[in-house]
């Protein structure tokens, strides 16, 4: 019954917006973005704080929004986690007891309007400028991103190529933007008015438009080591995403898993991403 719900409304959405494009193509791109930028879920549940309460929490100051971070201690390089749409640290709750048991440090923040930190809007482009403050205080050596985690991470990497960063993992991570705007426009049902009022929105606030917008990209100009896993079965986001990243990554390593789905938070992923990150640097690997 909820999905019946959510497909109609989904569909008035789009009908809304097909009305507005008629008389305002900057006022329906604008509503459009906004739409597709606003998450729905993703803040810290009550099972889910009792395990947050254990790390050191500190509040950063970005750019007016109050961002939530959280630190667990280890004698070794730091590594910063990255999560995914409507998610927040939480997710990252096996991954973590992997990487202390190794003794790494280990930093997490909830992206904006995710988790405990402030704001309704969320975008790839203000995430990784919070990625970068936090670099700047923390100083991590890794940076591993889930799902649209990893597609921030790369996109810092590539604005910010001069940071702490030495190695990149990110999982299960969507790639081109447009592939992501092609569902968002079938969901919906919206017309290529809207779609181009979006284009011309993202062209006009953030200087690129919907198909300049590409971890694949990104890639080509990203030195430093990098591991992509990625199940060949996501339902969520394909696998083809990360084989483009790694086709044009050339440090980098691609990892594929049959039936693990979207998530990845499986033992033997875990085990083979801390390998990765106590791996000795190799030049120009490729798999």
């Amino acid at each position: 019954m909820k999905k019946i719900v959510n497909r109609i409304l989904a569909r008035a959405y789009g009908a809304y917006f097909n009305i507005i494009a008629l008389f305002s193509k900057k006022l329906v791109g604008e509503k459009a973005v906004t739409l597709f930028s606003s998450p729905r879920k993703g803040k810290v549940l009550p099972i889910q704080a009792s395990f947050l309460k254990k790390a050191e929490d500190i509040m950063i100051e970005v750019g007016g929004k109050q961002i939530q971070t959280y630190s667990w201690a280890g004698t070794k390089e730091t590594v910063l986690l990255l999560h995914g749409w409507e998610s927040n640290s939480f997710r990252w709750r096996k991954l973590i007891s992997f990487l202390s048991d190794a003794n790494f440090a280990v930093v997490a923040f909830d992206a904006p309007a995710h988790g405990n930190s402030s704001g309704g809007i969320f975008n790839v482009p203000l995430y990784a400028e919070c990625a970068q403050h936090i670099v700047k205080h923390y100083k991590p050596a890794f940076i591993i991103g889930h799902s649209v985690g990893g597609m921030a991470a790369l996109y810092h990497q590539y604005i910010y190529p001069h940071s702490s960063i030495q190695k990149i993992v990110s999982i299960g991570s969507p790639s081109e933007q447009y592939e992501l705007m092609d569902h968002y426009q079938k969901l919906l049902g919206f017309n290529n008015n809207v779609l181009s009022a979006m284009d011309d929105y993202f062209q006009a606030h953030f200087g690129y438009g919907i198909r300049d917008f590409s971890s694949s990209q990104f890639a080509q100009k990203i030195q430093i080591e990098g591991l992509l896993v990625h199940d060949i079965e996501d339902p969520i986001t394909p696998f083809h995403n990360s084989e483009k990243v790694h086709a044009n990554w050339k440090n980098s390593k691609l990892i594929s898993t049959r039936g693990l789905g979207h998530s990845m938070h499986q033992d033997d992923v875990n085990n083979q991403i801390v390998d990765f990150l106590k791996s000795k640097k190799r030049a120009n690997f490729s798999a």
